[in-house]
């Protein structure tokens, strides 16, 4: 088994986020300040998708992202979104033990979630929790 990848790490590390946030309320300061914009292209390495599969999932104009890495910084909304993906690829690989199974589960339609692929109900926090939710119950053993 490899070594999970931390929400830091999935989002630039210490020398692109800036900082190392260890608590949430370190994590809502960061998110309200806004991360560099290097973190899109960190996010879609980790998750093997172009900018724009990652705009889409996330409902973030793909040209506003261009224009945030131009800029350099995402504001404190585009960042909640990217940390939040961050998040969520956390807990899908902590609950398959493996980033490729828990990239393959996030593209993929579930039952369990009305057929939509778990990455497309990320642009909402009702979607994430649901997201989360199911992968706890697979966490447990119970069919989802």
């Amino acid at each position: 088994m490899t070594t999970a990848l931390s929400i830091e790490a999935m989002l630039g590390g210490r020398q692109g986020l800036l900082a190392r946030p260890r608590t949430p309320l370190q994590w809502v300061s960061l998110i309200r300040q806004g991360i560099p914009s290097a973190a899109v292209d960190s996010l879609t390495e980790v998750m093997s998708i172009t900018q724009a599969e990652l705009a889409a999932a996330l409902a973030i104009p793909d040209r506003t992202l261009a224009r945030r890495k131009k800029e350099g910084r995402l504001n404190s909304e585009e960042t909640a979104k990217l940390v939040r993906l961050a998040r969520v690829i956390e807990r899908a690989e902590e609950t398959f033990e493996d980033i490729d199974a828990a990239r393959d589960w996030l593209k993929s339609s579930n039952t369990a979630l009305s057929g939509a692929t778990p990455l497309s109900l990320l642009d909402t926090d009702i979607g994430a929790e649901s997201v989360m939710d199911t992968l706890g119950r697979i966490e447990h053993g119970v069919f989802a």
